[in-house]
């Protein structure tokens, strides 16, 4: 069975809406072995593709290629996330350390924000030392 990328997408709860789906194939953030897909780009049962969320990158292989939505609790006969480990250690950092993407609009960093990365800078540094 077949099915187009961004339809696949949308159905197995990746992307919230189907048009964000075919966005993200249009603006290169969906690859197959390293090529761009087109949102019209026909998947088959097998096949393992890339979705690039930053700070991320996702990898999906599919079990079933559908195109109609299916509930939360189906998805991982849908899916098998074959995502590396160290894609979901970077998640975290960016998760702990906050300030990589700070918000638009939330203004400078506050003195207590900045003591924060401060003290989160030289965690770090020290651990590139060892």
């Amino acid at each position: 069975m077949e099915a187009r990328v961004d339809k696949w997408l949308w159905a197995a709860r990746i992307f919230k809406t189907r048009t964000i789906a075919a966005d993200a194939c249009k603006n290169g953030r969906v690859t197959k072995s390293g090529a761009r897909l087109k949102a019209s780009h026909m998947i088959k049962d097998g096949d393992i593709i890339d979705v690039r969320k930053p700070p991320i990158t996702y990898s999906f292989r599919i079990l079933k290629a559908i195109e109609k939505r299916v509930g939360a609790k189906l998805v991982p006969e849908v899916l098998e996330d074959v995502t590396a480990p160290e894609q979901y250690e970077l998640l975290e950092l960016s998760r702990v350390s906050g300030f990589i993407d700070r918000a638009r609009g939330t203004g400078r960093p506050t003195k207590k924000d900045r003591r924060a990365l401060d003290d989160f800078n030289t965690l770090v540094f020290l651990d590139d030392e060892d």
